[in-house]
Protein backbone atom coordinates (compact mmCIF):
# COMPACT_ATOMS: atom_id res chain seq x y z
CA UNK A 1 0.00 0.00 0.00
CA UNK A 2 2.73 2.57 1.52
CA UNK A 3 5.40 1.22 -1.84
CA UNK A 4 2.26 2.19 -4.32
CA UNK A 5 1.03 5.49 -2.53
CA UNK A 6 4.83 6.38 -2.77
CA UNK A 7 5.35 5.40 -6.71
CA UNK A 8 8.18 2.95 -5.14
CA UNK A 9 10.47 6.54 -4.59
CA UNK A 10 10.63 5.95 -0.89
CA UNK A 11 12.81 8.30 1.44
CA UNK A 12 15.90 6.33 1.14
CA UNK A 13 16.86 8.07 4.70
CA UNK A 14 15.83 7.18 8.24
CA UNK A 15 16.03 10.88 9.08
CA UNK A 16 14.61 11.98 6.19
CA UNK A 17 11.48 9.61 6.82
CA UNK A 18 11.32 10.85 10.69
CA UNK A 19 11.18 14.17 9.32
CA UNK A 20 8.52 13.63 6.64
CA UNK A 21 6.84 11.99 9.12
CA UNK A 22 6.90 14.59 11.28
CA UNK A 23 6.03 17.32 9.30
CA UNK A 24 2.93 15.20 7.93
CA UNK A 25 1.82 14.75 11.41
CA UNK A 26 1.60 18.59 12.36
CA UNK A 27 -0.59 19.72 9.05
CA UNK A 28 -2.40 16.96 9.33
CA UNK A 29 -3.15 17.86 13.20
CA UNK A 30 -2.80 21.17 12.57
CA UNK A 31 -6.68 22.42 13.64
CA UNK A 32 -5.77 20.19 16.75
CA UNK A 33 -2.37 21.25 17.51
CA UNK A 34 -2.78 24.75 16.54
CA UNK A 35 -5.61 26.63 18.02
CA UNK A 36 -4.86 30.12 17.02
CA UNK A 37 -5.37 31.68 13.40
CA UNK A 38 -2.35 32.75 12.76
CA UNK A 39 -0.84 29.44 13.57
CA UNK A 40 -3.10 27.34 11.20
CA UNK A 41 -2.37 30.15 8.71
CA UNK A 42 0.91 29.45 8.58
CA UNK A 43 0.13 25.51 8.49
CA UNK A 44 -2.05 26.65 5.46
CA UNK A 45 0.73 28.20 3.83
CA UNK A 46 3.00 25.40 4.01
CA UNK A 47 0.34 23.57 2.05
CA UNK A 48 -0.16 25.69 -0.46
CA UNK A 49 3.53 26.12 -0.88
CA UNK A 50 4.86 22.20 -0.90
CA UNK A 51 2.38 21.95 -3.78
CA UNK A 52 4.09 25.43 -5.80
CA UNK A 53 7.32 23.99 -5.19
CA UNK A 54 6.73 20.43 -5.94
CA UNK A 55 5.26 21.63 -9.63
CA UNK A 56 8.37 23.79 -9.84
CA UNK A 57 10.70 21.37 -8.94
CA UNK A 58 9.12 19.21 -11.48
CA UNK A 59 10.51 21.84 -14.17
CA UNK A 60 13.69 22.72 -12.35
CA UNK A 61 14.84 19.84 -10.58
CA UNK A 62 13.12 17.40 -12.94
CA UNK A 63 13.39 18.77 -16.14
CA UNK A 64 16.39 21.19 -15.69
CA UNK A 65 14.33 24.11 -17.21
CA UNK A 66 14.93 27.76 -15.51
CA UNK A 67 11.57 29.30 -15.16
CA UNK A 68 10.58 32.62 -13.84
CA UNK A 69 6.74 32.47 -14.90
CA UNK A 70 5.97 29.95 -12.46
CA UNK A 71 4.07 32.55 -10.44
CA UNK A 72 2.10 34.18 -13.01
CA UNK A 73 0.74 30.20 -13.78
CA UNK A 74 0.23 30.46 -9.56
CA UNK A 75 -1.76 34.06 -10.06
CA UNK A 76 -3.85 32.71 -12.99
CA UNK A 77 -5.19 30.06 -10.40
CA UNK A 78 -6.26 32.57 -7.77
CA UNK A 79 -7.41 34.86 -10.26
CA UNK A 80 -9.50 32.62 -11.90
CA UNK A 81 -11.27 31.80 -8.74
CA UNK A 82 -11.51 34.95 -7.36
CA UNK A 83 -13.06 36.58 -10.39
CA UNK A 84 -15.50 33.94 -10.91
CA UNK A 85 -17.13 33.88 -7.29
CA UNK A 86 -17.25 37.58 -7.65
CA UNK A 87 -18.79 37.76 -11.02
CA UNK A 88 -21.32 34.12 -9.88
CA UNK A 89 -21.57 34.53 -6.54
CA UNK A 90 -20.66 31.84 -3.82
CA UNK A 91 -20.67 28.53 -4.59
CA UNK A 92 -19.60 25.69 -6.10
CA UNK A 93 -20.28 26.22 -9.58
CA UNK A 94 -18.30 29.68 -9.33
CA UNK A 95 -14.97 27.67 -8.01
CA UNK A 96 -15.28 24.83 -10.42
CA UNK A 97 -15.79 27.13 -13.52
CA UNK A 98 -12.86 29.63 -12.43
CA UNK A 99 -10.31 26.78 -11.59
CA UNK A 100 -11.70 24.81 -15.09
CA UNK A 101 -10.50 28.19 -17.25
CA UNK A 102 -7.46 29.42 -15.09
CA UNK A 103 -6.35 25.59 -15.89
CA UNK A 104 -7.20 26.19 -19.66
CA UNK A 105 -5.73 29.57 -19.51
CA UNK A 106 -2.24 28.19 -17.36
CA UNK A 107 -2.30 25.25 -20.11
CA UNK A 108 -2.03 27.17 -23.32
CA UNK A 109 -0.14 29.91 -22.19
CA UNK A 110 2.39 27.36 -21.36
CA UNK A 111 2.00 25.65 -24.41
CA UNK A 112 2.74 28.64 -26.30
CA UNK A 113 5.53 29.63 -23.96
CA UNK A 114 7.14 25.88 -24.23
CA UNK A 115 6.86 26.11 -28.22
CA UNK A 116 8.43 29.51 -29.08
CA UNK A 117 10.83 29.50 -26.03
CA UNK A 118 12.36 26.36 -25.68
CA UNK A 119 13.95 26.13 -28.44
CA UNK A 120 16.47 28.62 -26.82
CA UNK A 121 18.68 27.67 -23.95
CA UNK A 122 19.84 28.35 -20.50
CA UNK A 123 19.27 32.23 -19.72
CA UNK A 124 17.55 33.19 -22.43
CA UNK A 125 14.93 31.00 -21.87
CA UNK A 126 14.72 32.09 -18.63
CA UNK A 127 14.61 36.12 -19.69
CA UNK A 128 11.93 35.34 -21.55
CA UNK A 129 9.92 33.66 -18.99
CA UNK A 130 10.69 36.66 -16.83
CA UNK A 131 9.07 39.23 -18.84
CA UNK A 132 6.19 37.07 -20.06
CA UNK A 133 5.47 37.27 -16.18
CA UNK A 134 6.57 40.73 -15.25
CA UNK A 135 4.11 41.44 -18.72
CA UNK A 136 1.12 39.91 -17.10
CA UNK A 137 1.88 41.48 -13.23
CA UNK A 138 1.23 44.78 -15.13
CA UNK A 139 -1.61 44.24 -17.05
CA UNK A 140 -3.32 42.25 -13.84
CA UNK A 141 -2.78 45.30 -11.90
CA UNK A 142 -4.21 47.68 -14.90
CA UNK A 143 -7.20 45.40 -15.44
CA UNK A 144 -8.76 46.74 -12.58
CA UNK A 145 -12.36 46.20 -13.90
CA UNK A 146 -11.79 42.29 -13.94
CA UNK A 147 -8.86 41.92 -11.64
CA UNK A 148 -9.12 44.72 -8.97
CA UNK A 149 -6.44 46.45 -9.50
CA UNK A 150 -3.47 46.87 -6.89
CA UNK A 151 -6.49 46.64 -4.65
CA UNK A 152 -7.38 42.78 -5.50
CA UNK A 153 -10.16 41.05 -5.09
CA UNK A 154 -12.35 40.20 -2.11
CA UNK A 155 -14.69 37.46 -2.43
CA UNK A 156 -17.00 34.95 -1.18
CA UNK A 157 -16.63 30.82 -1.17
CA UNK A 158 -18.99 28.60 -0.88
CA UNK A 159 -21.18 29.01 2.58
CA UNK A 160 -19.49 25.09 4.01
CA UNK A 161 -16.30 27.41 3.91
CA UNK A 162 -17.19 30.14 5.23
CA UNK A 163 -16.05 30.88 8.90
CA UNK A 164 -19.32 31.61 9.87
CA UNK A 165 -20.61 28.12 9.01
CA UNK A 166 -20.93 25.41 11.73
CA UNK A 167 -20.98 22.24 10.52
CA UNK A 168 -21.71 21.06 14.29
CA UNK A 169 -23.62 22.82 17.09
CA UNK A 170 -20.98 21.00 19.75
CA UNK A 171 -17.51 20.90 19.94
CA UNK A 172 -15.32 17.74 18.70
CA UNK A 173 -12.32 17.15 21.16
CA UNK A 174 -12.89 20.62 22.37
CA UNK A 175 -12.73 22.65 18.95
CA UNK A 176 -15.63 24.06 16.57
CA UNK A 177 -15.91 22.14 13.24
CA UNK A 178 -16.44 25.10 10.94
CA UNK A 179 -15.79 26.93 7.53
CA UNK A 180 -12.38 27.50 8.70
CA UNK A 181 -11.53 24.03 10.39
CA UNK A 182 -13.13 22.72 6.92
CA UNK A 183 -11.51 24.62 4.29
CA UNK A 184 -8.13 23.93 5.78
CA UNK A 185 -8.98 19.84 5.60
CA UNK A 186 -9.29 20.76 2.48
CA UNK A 187 -6.52 22.16 1.13
CA UNK A 188 -4.24 19.33 3.06
CA UNK A 189 -6.36 16.54 1.09
CA UNK A 190 -5.81 18.01 -1.80
CA UNK A 191 -2.35 18.77 -1.66
CA UNK A 192 -1.31 15.51 -0.29
CA UNK A 193 -3.35 13.96 -3.76
CA UNK A 194 -1.40 16.01 -5.83
CA UNK A 195 1.94 15.69 -4.39
CA UNK A 196 1.02 11.92 -4.55
CA UNK A 197 0.21 12.23 -8.96
CA UNK A 198 3.25 14.56 -8.52
CA UNK A 199 5.42 11.88 -6.98
CA UNK A 200 3.82 9.14 -9.75
CA UNK A 201 4.73 11.82 -12.78
CA UNK A 202 8.49 11.83 -11.88
CA UNK A 203 8.63 8.21 -11.06
CA UNK A 204 7.06 7.52 -14.25
CA UNK A 205 8.54 6.34 -17.86
CA UNK A 206 7.84 9.91 -18.59
CA UNK A 207 9.49 11.20 -15.60
CA UNK A 208 12.78 9.16 -16.54
CA UNK A 209 12.94 10.47 -19.74
CA UNK A 210 12.62 14.06 -17.83
CA UNK A 211 15.69 13.27 -15.68
CA UNK A 212 17.37 12.10 -19.17
CA UNK A 213 16.73 15.67 -20.51
CA UNK A 214 18.11 17.27 -17.59
CA UNK A 215 21.37 15.41 -17.37
CA UNK A 216 22.25 15.36 -21.29
CA UNK A 217 19.88 16.69 -23.63
CA UNK A 218 21.71 15.64 -26.58
CA UNK A 219 21.99 12.37 -25.56
CA UNK A 220 18.32 11.85 -25.12
CA UNK A 221 17.80 13.56 -28.40
CA UNK A 222 19.80 11.22 -30.04
CA UNK A 223 17.88 7.95 -28.57
CA UNK A 224 14.78 9.19 -30.10
CA UNK A 225 13.31 11.57 -27.54
CA UNK A 226 11.77 14.47 -28.39
CA UNK A 227 13.40 17.25 -26.37
CA UNK A 228 11.36 19.98 -26.86
CA UNK A 229 8.08 17.55 -26.87
CA UNK A 230 8.90 16.59 -23.37
CA UNK A 231 9.67 19.74 -21.95
CA UNK A 232 6.77 21.32 -23.14
CA UNK A 233 4.87 18.93 -21.50
CA UNK A 234 6.61 19.59 -18.66
CA UNK A 235 5.88 23.23 -18.60
CA UNK A 236 2.51 22.48 -19.13
CA UNK A 237 1.79 20.18 -16.35
CA UNK A 238 3.69 22.24 -13.61
CA UNK A 239 2.04 25.07 -15.01
CA UNK A 240 -1.49 23.02 -13.88
CA UNK A 241 -0.52 22.18 -10.71
CA UNK A 242 1.04 25.18 -10.00
CA UNK A 243 -2.26 26.57 -10.78
CA UNK A 244 -4.45 24.64 -8.66
CA UNK A 245 -1.96 25.77 -5.57
CA UNK A 246 -3.17 29.41 -6.49
CA UNK A 247 -6.60 28.21 -6.66
CA UNK A 248 -6.42 26.67 -3.29
CA UNK A 249 -4.53 29.89 -1.80
CA UNK A 250 -7.61 31.66 -2.64
CA UNK A 251 -9.95 29.80 -1.34
CA UNK A 252 -8.05 29.76 1.80
CA UNK A 253 -7.50 33.29 2.09
CA UNK A 254 -10.98 34.76 0.30
CA UNK A 255 -9.23 37.54 -1.19
CA UNK A 256 -6.17 38.01 -4.45
CA UNK A 257 -4.15 40.71 -5.96
CA UNK A 258 -1.56 40.87 -7.11
CA UNK A 259 1.03 41.09 -4.22
CA UNK A 260 -0.10 38.05 -2.94
CA UNK A 261 0.03 35.83 -5.83
CA UNK A 262 2.19 37.24 -8.99
CA UNK A 263 4.87 39.24 -6.97
CA UNK A 264 8.63 38.34 -7.91
CA UNK A 265 9.08 37.64 -4.61
CA UNK A 266 7.19 34.64 -4.12
CA UNK A 267 8.65 33.42 -7.55
CA UNK A 268 12.10 33.90 -5.30
CA UNK A 269 11.23 32.16 -2.44
CA UNK A 270 9.57 29.40 -4.35
CA UNK A 271 13.84 29.11 -6.04
CA UNK A 272 15.35 29.31 -2.64
CA UNK A 273 12.87 26.46 -0.91
CA UNK A 274 13.76 24.39 -4.30
CA UNK A 275 17.51 24.49 -3.30
CA UNK A 276 16.97 24.26 0.66
CA UNK A 277 14.79 21.42 0.24
CA UNK A 278 17.14 19.55 -2.49
CA UNK A 279 16.67 19.68 -6.38
CA UNK A 280 14.70 16.54 -8.14
CA UNK A 281 13.91 14.75 -5.07
CA UNK A 282 9.87 16.01 -4.74
CA UNK A 283 10.44 15.08 -0.59
CA UNK A 284 12.85 18.42 -0.31
CA UNK A 285 9.65 20.53 -1.55
CA UNK A 286 7.92 19.24 1.40
CA UNK A 287 11.04 19.54 4.15
CA UNK A 288 12.22 23.02 2.47
CA UNK A 289 8.62 24.67 2.63
CA UNK A 290 8.22 23.94 6.26
CA UNK A 291 11.63 25.28 6.99
CA UNK A 292 11.54 28.42 4.48
CA UNK A 293 7.35 29.00 6.04
CA UNK A 294 8.01 28.89 9.51
CA UNK A 295 11.47 30.63 9.64
CA UNK A 296 9.57 33.61 7.19
CA UNK A 297 6.91 33.50 9.80
CA UNK A 298 8.66 33.30 13.19
CA UNK A 299 12.25 34.45 12.75
CA UNK A 300 11.27 38.31 13.53
CA UNK A 301 9.35 36.82 16.96
CA UNK A 302 12.62 34.85 17.82
CA UNK A 303 14.71 37.37 16.93
CA UNK A 304 12.87 39.62 19.45
CA UNK A 305 13.31 37.47 22.20
CA UNK A 306 17.16 37.37 21.87
CA UNK A 307 16.97 40.68 21.26
CA UNK A 308 14.75 41.36 24.74
CA UNK A 309 17.68 38.80 26.17
CA UNK A 310 20.41 41.29 25.19
CA UNK A 311 19.46 44.82 26.20
CA UNK A 312 22.65 45.49 28.84
CA UNK A 313 24.46 44.56 25.30
CA UNK A 314 23.13 47.36 23.26
CA UNK A 315 25.54 46.13 20.34
CA UNK A 316 24.33 42.68 20.24
CA UNK A 317 20.50 43.95 20.78
CA UNK A 318 20.81 46.04 17.66
CA UNK A 319 22.28 43.09 15.84
CA UNK A 320 19.44 40.42 16.74
CA UNK A 321 16.78 43.72 16.24
CA UNK A 322 13.81 42.30 14.71
CA UNK A 323 14.08 44.89 11.88
CA UNK A 324 16.97 42.99 10.91
CA UNK A 325 15.19 39.34 10.15
CA UNK A 326 15.54 39.28 6.65
CA UNK A 327 19.43 39.92 6.92
CA UNK A 328 19.58 36.42 9.02
CA UNK A 329 17.03 35.01 7.02
CA UNK A 330 19.53 35.45 4.72
CA UNK A 331 22.58 34.63 6.63
CA UNK A 332 20.50 30.92 7.22
CA UNK A 333 19.96 30.26 3.38
CA UNK A 334 23.90 31.26 2.64
CA UNK A 335 24.59 28.21 5.55
CA UNK A 336 21.68 25.81 4.41
CA UNK A 337 23.49 25.92 1.13
CA UNK A 338 27.37 25.57 2.20
CA UNK A 339 26.40 22.68 4.36
CA UNK A 340 23.26 21.10 2.26
CA UNK A 341 25.00 21.83 -1.45
CA UNK A 342 22.39 19.36 -2.65
CA UNK A 343 19.41 20.17 -0.05
CA UNK A 344 18.80 18.79 2.86
CA UNK A 345 17.19 15.56 1.66
CA UNK A 346 20.04 15.34 -0.72
CA UNK A 347 22.63 15.98 1.98
CA UNK A 348 20.81 12.97 4.24
CA UNK A 349 20.45 10.53 1.79
CA UNK A 350 24.05 10.56 0.90
CA UNK A 351 24.64 10.16 4.58
CA UNK A 352 22.63 7.35 5.40
CA UNK A 353 24.02 5.69 1.59
CA UNK A 354 27.38 6.32 2.89
CA UNK A 355 26.65 4.57 5.88
CA UNK A 356 25.21 1.45 4.25
CA UNK A 357 28.36 1.66 1.82
CA UNK A 358 30.76 1.29 5.34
Amino acid sequence: MIRSLLSADYPRSRAVAAILLAILAVLALAPFVFPSVRLLAVAAKVLVFILLVASYDLLLGYTGIVSFAHTMFFGIGAYGVAIASTRMGPGWDAVALGVACALLLSALLALVIGLFSLRVKAIFFAMITLAVAAAFQTLASQLSEFTGGEDGLTFKVPEVLQPSFELFEDTVLGLSIDGRFLSYYLLFFVVLALFLVLLRIVNSPFGRVLQAIRENDFRAEALGYRTVVFRTLSTVLAAMFATLAGALLAIWLRYNGPDTTLSFEIMLDTLLIVVIGGMGTMYGAVIGSALFVFAQSYLQDLMGWISGGFESVPLLAALFSPDRWLLWLGVLFVLSVYYFPTGVVGRLRARALARRLA
